[in-house]
């Protein structure tokens, strides 16, 4: 994490340009503003949604199915889009979708600065009306530690009394979204993609670990590696539950000459772990073996550095909300109190 030259944890400006402000506006309407017909085709906003999913999966039927309509319909809306922005956004290959265009990476880039926008003036609003400006909205994945959990319910901040925290379970991208949109304050995410308008200060690192029966060859070494599971069938992570750490496996494996046969998908480590002991393959997760235990199963870390992450506590970049920002300093003081020394705490935050 960067510091400034005052040792301060930075507060970055957001970077939505004028340009994503205006079409933000414009997005939020199937309209035109008066002024803007000229310079904005009408788009609507779902086909700014379905874009920026598509390039995100690469994958019509995995981008439908998290849009939640057809493949027929998803494939009529980029059609459409790129029809009514005279551009190709997609290179296509056989039918298939096989990366971005240059010009569809500067839509892409625009569009989610358009949606965020979007939908972190709805939020605010929300916030406005309903008068929560002394709750706090704390996201964090499925397996995250109990320990921290206790710890952010147990925080108490002597200048806000009435301050009432709530905690939001999702999948990390959802969590990244969630606090860029300003519908979460803050969020614990591990391994969080790298963005400008977010400030990430890691406070934790953990390898992935692998369930494996008992009976298993490996089960007994001290030291247990990806290519020690190279023979079996893989029980992972469904890659929407984390996309990062999901490409992190494949990559790792793919150095070390592994052709993964992948058994089963899931949601859970719980389901994982119950898979294994049918002997329906080896589990590989990101949650601490604390959580998770089962007749019959062996729960062992892997020693592979490329698949050790960092948990980091997000937010946005252009935070300015003094309760939230003492609040994150008060998790931190006991998780990282290296970055949160005397003079790193002296944020240019208003009075």
């Amino acid at each position: 994490m960067k510091l400034s030259r005052a040792g301060r944890v930075p507060i970055w400006q957001p970077l939505v340009t004028l340009h994503a402000a205006l079409a933000a506006q414009h997005f939020a309407s199937t309209n035109s503003y008066t002024g803007l017909g000229a310079v904005f085709p009408h788009v609507e906003g779902r086909y700014l949604q379905a874009v920026v999913v598509l390039a995100e999966e690469l994958n019509f039927t995995r981008a439908a199915h998290i849009l939640r309509i057809s493949q027929p319909a998803l494939s009529k809306q980029i059609n459409e889009l790129e029809d009514q922005c005279q551009v190709r956004l997609f290179v296509r290959e056989k039918g298939r979708i096989i990366d971005l265009t240059d010009a569809g990476r500067a839509f892409v880039e625009e569009a989610r600065s358009a949606l965020f926008h979007t939908e972190r003036a709805i939020h605010l609003a929300r916030a406005a009306h309903e008068g929560s400006d002394t709750v706090l909205m704390v996201g964090h994945s499925h397996h995250a530690s109990h320990e921290w959990l206790s710890t952010l319910l147990a925080i108490r901040l002597q200048l806000y009394p009435k301050l009432r925290v709530r905690l939001a379970t999702r999948f990390p991208m959802e969590l990244v979204r969630g606090v860029l949109a300003g519908e979460l304050s803050m969020a614990l995410v591990t391994s969080p993609p790298e963005d400008a308008k977010i400030t990430a200060v890691p406070f934790a690192r953990a390898p992935l670990y692998a369930a494996l029966s008992e009976s298993h060859p490996a089960a007994a070494r001290e030291h247990l590696r990806l290519r020690d599971l190279a023979a079996d069938q893989w029980i992972l992570f469904a890659r929407q539950v984390h996309p990062v750490v999901y490409e992190a496996i494949l990559s790792a494996a793919r150095i070390e000459g592994i052709a993964p046969k992948a058994a089963h998908d899931t949601f859970t480590s719980q389901q994982a772990v119950y898979l294994v002991s049918q002997h329906a393959g080896i589990a590989i997760f990101a949650e601490p073996p604390s959580l998770t235990r089962h007749e019959g199963v062996v729960i062992k870390p892997l020693t592979d550095k490329s698949l050790c992450f960092e948990t980091c506590l997000i937010m946005r970049a252009d935070q300015d909300s003094r309760a939230v920002n003492e609040y994150a300093r008060a998790f931190l003081r006991k998780y990282a109190p290296q970055l949160v020394a005397a003079k790193q705490m002296d944020l240019p935050l208003p009075a």
